[in-house]
């Protein structure tokens, strides 16, 4: 698995499922709980975003299989080393 956050548009497999998602979105809050942290929010796969009732929120150690990357440059790059400091932040400050 690589380390840290995964660019938006990887395509993925939840553990224990059998319908691909792809990562739309990133260091997420749920509207139900607005102290939870969440990797990722995703769409189903290939279908795209279907409404606000068809979003997933999931972290890293939830993905069985990536299928295929996301868009990366050096904006990527660089969002992505801010992301994962950020997110690792939030996620220490709740224990």
């Amino acid at each position: 698995m690589l380390e840290g956050l995964l660019p938006i548009g990887t395509v993925v497999l939840l553990k224990e499922s059998t319908k691909r998602v792809m990562i739309m979105g990133v260091c997420q809050r749920s509207t139900d709980n607005d102290r939870a942290i969440w990797d990722y929010c995703g769409c189903f796969y290939p279908e795209g975003y279907l409404g606000a009732d068809k979003i997933f929120l999931f972290n890293n150690d939830q993905i069985d299989r990536i299928y295929a990357l996301g868009y990366q440059d050096a904006e990527q790059q660089e969002f992505k080393k801010k992301a994962d400091h950020i997110i690792a932040e939030l996620k220490n400050s709740e224990e």
